[in-house]
């Protein structure tokens, strides 16, 4: 069997869609499953739309999610090859030479100033209701479309079609299949909404004499239910990897969700390291059905991945989000920002909500949240529980948080108490909410100085 040589081609003309990035994904699975090539081949014959910042922001993402093209256009450490130009718009002798070959060989014309590609068969005459003119048919049997995924699937063509417009530039269908034919792309890895155009592909293939290669045609991502119904499209929220990237996801998340948007591992695990997903990845997997996006379960996909992290690496991810603030930026320079990293990491979802979780802890400038105050005032004697906080903590070994969380445990036992019977009050006066990591994590944290200077200030107001 030849080298897998597969494809993602994409268009520069708006931002990157996650079904985009899908479809990049599935390609580059494959490839590195079978040990084949992954080419990155830029659409860019749309003048008016070609924008360069889509184009730089095409290479950004998919350098951010880890999807590294072997062959296309040269950028950092990824692309090259010898079966360039990767970029359309820099192949424009390639389609002259391929519509030539296509007129020399009676398989197009040319009519009102267009070049039409022919057909083979039996040619009438009809009027056309719809387009209200009389028009050409072509009695030919059902194209047949051998797809991976879909399965056999015939559709007609009986129509001469246009592969050159009036103006000159050749259309979508034709380059096309002139790119995979002269990459000598394998497998063709593609959105279902592609499947109506590959009979014209399949014919454009007979017509060069080349066997077309293996389709595969994934299926659709579709809006949740909470957005509405349909197609996920570039104006539903969620649906741009831009905004992952702003929000700070995690790109091994955002990748494994993706994933499973529309193939199955073979069993119910849902967290898999991207070398496993390679190791499994086949196109059998891949389901006919259309899959559902759900930001919710992405989030909680980026949540376990958050987890995960070390210390260290956890801290070092979370200063990116507080950098994006004049206000929490000086915030990353707090000695003790690795502890509060390490204190909150196994309570947050996600690092967007980090500067706003933890804000507390570096500044004495938060608000007491008056819904939480009421409640908590309301429950007990939470003022004289207070009091004896402020004199347990003038003495507590402050050393570690173990140390602090015994301490205050044979507080409560000796007051006849429970443990919960002094935290709600200890985290309304320290903290301004109810919740958020351990109270004594958050004491050790302050420190003793910090800690009784906040609970004495907040008693001043009972």
């Amino acid at each position: 069997m030849s080298q897998v040589r597969v494809r993602f081609a994409p268009s520069p003309t708006g931002f990157f869609h996650i079904g985009s990035a899908r479809t990049a994904l599935f390609n580059w699975l494959y490839a590195r499953h079978t040990g084949g090539v992954f080419i990155l081949r830029i659409e860019d014959t749309d003048k008016e739309r070609n924008n360069e910042a889509f184009l730089n922001l095409i290479y950004d993402s998919l350098t951010w999610l880890g999807l590294n093209w072997d062959e296309g256009p040269k950028v950092g450490a990824c692309g090259g090859g010898d079966f360039g130009p990767y970029r359309q718009s820099d192949r424009g002798a390639i389609y002259k030479e391929h519509v030539g070959k296509l007129l020399a060989a009676g398989r197009a014309y040319e009519k009102d100033g267009a070049i039409w590609f022919k057909l083979l068969g039996e040619r009438y005459e009809i009027f056309d209701e719809h387009r209200k003119k009389t028009v050409t048919k072509v009695k030919m049997p059902p194209v047949v479309i051998e797809d991976r995924i879909r399965g056999r699937v015939e559709r007609m063509e009986d129509e001469d079609f246009v592969i050159v417009r009036s103006d000159g530039n050749p259309v979508f269908h034709f380059v096309n299949v002139i790119d995979d034919i002269t990459m000598q792309v394998t497998h063709i890895i593609r959105g279902e909404d592609h499947l109506s155009n590959t009979s014209k592909h399949v014919l454009l293939y007979e017509g060069f004499g080349v066997k077309p290669p293996v389709f595969a045609h994934i299926p659709l991502i579709l809006k949740s239910p909470e957005m509405g119904q349909g197609k996920m499209s570039k104006r539903d929220k969620g649906a741009l990897i831009e905004e992952y990237q702003q929000r700070h996801f995690l790109p091994p998340a955002i990748v494994n969700y993706l994933a499973l948007l529309g193939w199955n591992p073979g069993d119910d695990r849902e967290k898999m390291p991207i070398a496993e997903i390679v190791r499994l990845f086949d196109l059998p997997g891949v389901n006919q059905s259309n899959a559902k996006f759900d930001g919710k379960k992405l989030a909680n996909m980026n949540m376990l991945y958050l987890q995960e992290l070390s210390p260290v690496e956890f801290a070092t991810t979370s200063a990116a989000s507080f950098m994006t603030s004049v206000e929490t930026k000086p915030y990353t320079e707090a000695p003790h920002f690795s502890q509060v990293m390490q204190l909150a990491q196994p309570k947050v979802k996600s690092i967007e909500e980090l500067p706003g979780y933890t804000r507390y802890f570096f500044t004495e400038d938060f608000v007491i949240d008056a819904k939480v105050r009421e409640k908590v005032m309301a429950k007990g004697e939470p003022k004289a529980r207070l009091a004896e906080l402020i004199e347990w903590t003038r003495a507590v070994d402050f050393s570690g948080e173990a140390a602090l969380a015994e301490a205050l445990k044979k507080l409560a036992e000796s007051k006849g108490l429970g443990f919960g019977d002094y935290q709600a009050v200890a985290r309304l006066a320290v903290t301004g909410t109810n919740v958020g990591p351990s109270i004594t994590g958050i004491f050790h944290v302050l420190g003793r100085e910090r800690t009784l200077r906040r609970l004495e200030r907040f008693f001043t107001t009972l």
